[in-house]
């Protein structure tokens, strides 16, 4: 099996602006940030963006990277609605395509499997055909119990350039483990993207990965994977249970803070540094 470790720096490097790219995650819970800090480092802009939306989103938004956003909501979970995507929505700074959980399940579903579309009832009877009139319904060829054909919405497959994701555990062959409580759709965001790009808290030997945990937990399979990054505490400050909780008090500090302001404290010139400033902070407040 082939060593694909690489850097932050490394990732960032093989995106190009204009792509789509999809966030693993799930709001404010296990999200890729530390590869998102590196992509805000960059000059890469013009993203399409495909996220079950947290602070990943915020943070693109306020920095002017999102051309267009893919989601079902942007939140911070304990902060309902996402600061920094707020005012990006309500300042007309990016296209927005808002689309039930379901159906952008069924959108990631379908790009996993390479089909063009994937049909699904939520959505029917709601306001997202009407925010979203691009969106179609396709007619079922089979009748119901009453011999009837449903209608039901033609969810557009999800395809990404690239996948970004953060997990437990994972070996330099890029086989991903969780150990907590929910996957997030992570796999499917794997293997909706042409390339995807994998960060965990730690890089451990093949045996280690079922020593603890079983099978199952073994969510992301190295054949979707093209790059393997050791971010400790990667995820900051999300959660990413077990291994550390959602830093509260720091996520209150983003969530009230002016984007300029905190990127410029914060942001630093790579993890080290936001690290170093994130401790030096918590010292203040101590």
């Amino acid at each position: 099996m082939s060593d694909k470790t690489m850097s932050a720096r490394d990732v960032v490097a093989r995106l190009e602006s204009g792509m789509t790219i999809g966030i693993g995650g799930w709001g404010s819970r296990r999200k890729p940030m530390a590869l998102v800090r590196a992509l805000l480092r960059s000059e890469i802009t013009a993203l399409t963006v495909v996220s079950y939306g947290g602070p990943d989103v915020g943070m693109l938004a306020a920095a002017g990277r999102i051309r267009k956003l893919v989601a079902p909501f942007a939140t911070l979970d304990s902060v309902p609605l996402e600061p920094n995507y707020r005012a990006a929505r309500e300042a007309g700074a990016l296209e927005l395509m808002e689309v039930d959980e379901a159906m952008f399940m069924w959108g990631l579903r379908a790009a996993a499997n390479r089909l063009p579309f994937l049909p699904v009832r939520a959505g029917i009877g709601s306001d997202v055909m009407r925010v979203n009139p691009s969106l179609r319904t396709v007619t079922s060829p089979y009748e119901d119990e009453s011999g009837h054909h449903e209608t039901l919405v033609a969810m557009p497959a999800l395809r990404l350039d690239a996948a970004l994701v953060h997990v437990n555990r994972a070996d330099r062959a890029g086989n991903g483990q969780y150990l907590g409580p929910d996957p997030y759709f992570d796999d499917l965001f794997c293997e909706a993207a042409d390339t995807a790009y994998l960060s965990c808290e730690r890089i451990v030997d093949t045996a280690e990965l079922t020593k603890a945990a079983p099978p199952q937990s073994l969510l992301v399979k190295r054949l979707h994977v093209t790059g393997v990054v050791e971010a400790p505490g990667g995820a900051h400050f999300t959660s990413c249970a077990p291994d550390h909780d959602r830093d509260e008090a720091f996520q209150r500090l983003y969530a009230s803070t002016p984007w300029p302001e905190f990127a410029e404290r914060f942001l630093g010139d790579d993890e080290r540094a936001y690290r170093s400033a994130v401790a030096a902070w918590h010292e203040e407040e101590a």
